[in-house]
């Protein structure tokens, strides 16, 4: 079947990213874009993303797209949540180095050098982007202290920033980040620096909080690194004791005899039930007492029912 778009003569071949804006939060820091609606023809879509040092593009999701980002100049950090295994995958990239977000996976991306600039490839023409900031805006506070038991108030306090959807973040006039600092450098200098001499790979370099791995749920063998479990659960356990330990302050309980069985002659008395329905075996029921007769395998020779109508002898034919 004939693709109309690109049988259509008005066909277009041909798209500026840099006509199109998505997204400004400063001179530094903007998302352009080439969509659907900038190229019909397109089967996927992508980003323009021009980002300084401390920027970052905000958790989000995509429900209906993967999504791999190219470094063309700078250094970025990757991170996306593996709902799997319950950990973050975290990649320091490069220019020319790639890392991908499978749909429906929570991600950001936050920048490492002074400018960096990447593009944001997606296998569909139009991505839904759900946006963490839209979420914890509107969650309302006394669900998040039922859900988490967060104290209301001081929840409400922290999401007051965010007063609009945040692509890029931190949100314009957050503390130090806007001031006129050298080179716009961020509050958490430190942080950066600490990453910068962190290894990079499948599993996160500064969350400590790992959740525990698969195999420790489903009773495969335990890592190297720790005992065998029956020696774990020998030393684990406290000591096993008897019911009543020599020590017990407490006296022993009465010894009784045991139940003789019943005899086998014996018999159990009929329960009221079972004695009822015995009666009732025997009795015929009312309604069918008058139909008795029906049931009789010898006639009676003494009943007229038995013997039917008598011919009458006597009788005179009519005369028509």
């Amino acid at each position: 079947m004939l693709d109309p778009v690109l049988t259509s003569p008005n066909l277009k071949l041909f798209a500026d990213s840099n006509d199109t804006l998505n997204y400004k939060r400063d001179a530094g820091n903007y998302i352009t874009q080439v969509f659907g609606a900038q190229m019909p023809a397109i089967a996927t879509g992508f980003f323009n993303v021009h980002m300084t040092q401390g920027i970052i593009i905000q958790p989000h999701w995509h429900t209906n797209a993967n999504e791999l980002v190219i470094v063309i100049s700078g250094e970025v950090i990757t991170s996306v949540f593996n709902p799997f295994t319950q950990k973050l995958m975290t990649y320091k990239l490069k220019p020319g180095q790639v890392s991908m977000f499978p749909k429906g996976w929570f991600h950001w991306i936050l920048t490492l050098s002074d400018k960096a600039h990447i593009l944001t490839i997606f296998d569909q023409p139009t991505p839904d982007i759900v946006y963490g900031s839209d979420f914890l805006r509107h969650i309302p506070k006394e669900i998040l202290h039922i859900a988490y038991c967060i104290h209301e108030e001081d929840y409400a306090k922290a999401v007051a920033p965010l007063k609009e959807t945040v692509i890029l973040g931190p949100p314009p006039g957050c503390g130090k980040r806007d001031d006129n600092a050298p080179n716009n450098a961020p509050d958490n200098a430190s942080y950066f620096e600490s990453i910068q001499q962190q290894p990079f790979g499948q599993q996160s370099a500064y969350s400590n909080q790992q959740a525990s791995p698969a195999s420790a749920y489903y009773r495969y063998s335990p890592p190297p690194s720790y005992p065998s479990y029956p020696s774990y659960y020998q030393q684990a356990r406290p000591p096993q004791y008897t019911a009543y330990p020599s020590y017990s302050p407490y006296p022993q309980p009465p010894s009784y005899p045991s139940r003789t069985p019943l005899s086998p002659s014996y018999q159990q008395p009929l329960s009221f039930q079972q004695q009822l329905f015995k009666q009732q075996s025997f009795q015929q029921p009312q309604p069918f007492q008058h139909l008795q007769y029906l049931y009789n395998t010898q006639p009676d020779s003494d009943t007229a029912a038995s013997r039917g109508p008598e011919s009458n002898t006597d009788a005179v034919p009519e005369t028509v």
